[in-house]
């Protein structure tokens, strides 16, 4: 799709360098000392909903999601999306997250609120066995996929419905990266021809400048099932 340069590449490396694993038995929604030296936030505490809002709105939704046992639970009762109160450039973003049996949820990045509605770059989170969605799109509506852009480049590693996923975004620049439980599945350049294409072809080929990388809002979806999330936290680029 797409080559990298040597300098690129390395700072790249340089960028992700400060990311610290987290252990088998990390405390949930927690950021080590050596996470904060590192430049890490969390943006959910696992107690309440602060830092969340409803897109174009100073408020959470009045209903639809709620705190859970450390989760953060869209319950699929219509409650909205909700979006970060900040936003950002270049970052790491990590999260765990589990769906119902045929769920449908995603997480998207570069949301901006100067558009009409909550678009943006959508990592899919998907039942793949049970959701029909993910047999229509030509592999670009599964999980971890661009959702209806990009398909993942290798299977993903998904756990099974009800397990818990680990996953990651990766932006520096115009190189983004979709990781799945400690495997890299999917890397793209925005902006780039092949992006223009892939967009072209897509469902947002009539929303302008969708696939070039913007600053933004992280976004939680509420596709009208059950999703939960945890330990959602982000290392912003300098």
């Amino acid at each position: 799709m797409r080559i990298i340069t040597l300098a690129a590449a390395l700072l790249l490396q340089s960028f992700l360098s400060g990311i610290a694993a987290p252990g088998p038995n990390a405390v949930p929604n927690q950021i080590t000392e050596e996470e904060k030296a590192g430049g890490w936030k969390l943006l959910f505490d696992g107690k309440i909903l602060e830092g969340w809002r409803s897109f174009k709105k100073n408020t959470p939704p009045a209903h639809g999601w709620e705190v859970q046992e450390g989760w953060l639970h869209c319950m699929g009762k219509d409650g909205g999306d909700i979006i970060s109160d900040s936003d950002f450039d270049d970052f790491i973003l990590e999260w765990d997250w589990k769906i119902a049996p045929g769920g449908n949820s995603g997480l998207k990045y570069f949301v901006t609120e100067k558009r009409e509605s909550a678009l943006g770059h959508e990592y899919q989170m998907l039942d793949d066995k049970l959701n029909e969605d993910a047999n229509v799109g030509k592999g670009k509506h599964v999980t971890a996929s661009f959702y209806d852009v990009l398909k993942p480049e290798r299977p993903p590693p998904t756990n099974p419905v009800g397990e818990i996923n680990h996953s990651k975004v990766v932006v520096k620049g115009n190189h983004v990266e979709h990781w799945l439980n400690g495997a890299k599945v999917l890397e793209y350049a925005c902006g780039s021809e092949a992006m223009k294409d892939a967009v072209g072809q897509s469902k947002f080929k009539n929303t302008q400048g969708f696939g070039d990388k913007i600053r933004g809002h992280i976004l939680l979806q509420d596709h009208h099932s059950e999703a939960w999330f945890r330990n959602l936290k982000i290392r912003a680029g300098e």
